[in-house]
């Protein structure tokens, strides 16, 4: 079974990371969506409520996706896991050169394991969730870019930071 590693802060979902995830999907057997916990980013939603909420959304995939929480280096993580690659979404070229040195550095450190860079639909090259989130923060309607059950939970955290 090819098993791949989705990681990220997933900070929230949007419809750009599920699109990754099904490209994904095509290639491996199982993909595993990662949840970073001990992330340099600061969170809106807790390591807990990203789980839970990612759960939501990609129950419908059946067995072929699971989610699961992570801390520590990822290179680690994906052994434990049997995994042979890990997913990198790339929406611009202004990715690139992060992705690939992280690329260069995991494969330094655990030479078996790829780093597959897959490029989502055109149409959600621009989104990402930092955006979404500031877009939510004023009261605007994210439902163009995330799943109906990640729009109502940023919905009600935007009153409960209000």
């Amino acid at each position: 079974m090819k098993i791949a590693i989705y990681p990220g802060t997933f900070d929230p979902i949007t419809y750009g990371h599920i699109d990754v995830l099904e490209r994904a999907m095509e290639i491996f057997d199982k993909v595993i969506i990662a949840v970073a916990r001990n992330s340099a980013k600061q969170p809106l939603f807790s390591d807990d409520e990203r789980v839970e909420m990612i759960h939501e959304v990609v129950k419908k995939y059946g067995k072929n996706v699971a989610v699961d929480g992570f801390d520590g280096l990822l290179v680690e993580y994906a052994a434990s896991k049997r995994a042979v690659a890990i997913v990198r979404g790339l929406r611009a070229v202004s990715d690139f050169e992060y992705e690939f040195q992280m690329a260069l550095t995991n494969r330094k450190l655990a030479k078996k394991l790829m780093t597959v860079f897959l490029m989502p639909h055109e149409k959600y090259t621009y989104l990402n969730s930092s955006l979404v989130r500031e877009i939510a923060m004023h009261g605007g309607d994210v439902r163009d870019f995330v799943p109906p059950s990640v729009a109502r939970r940023l919905r009600k955290k935007a009153k409960e930071l209000s």
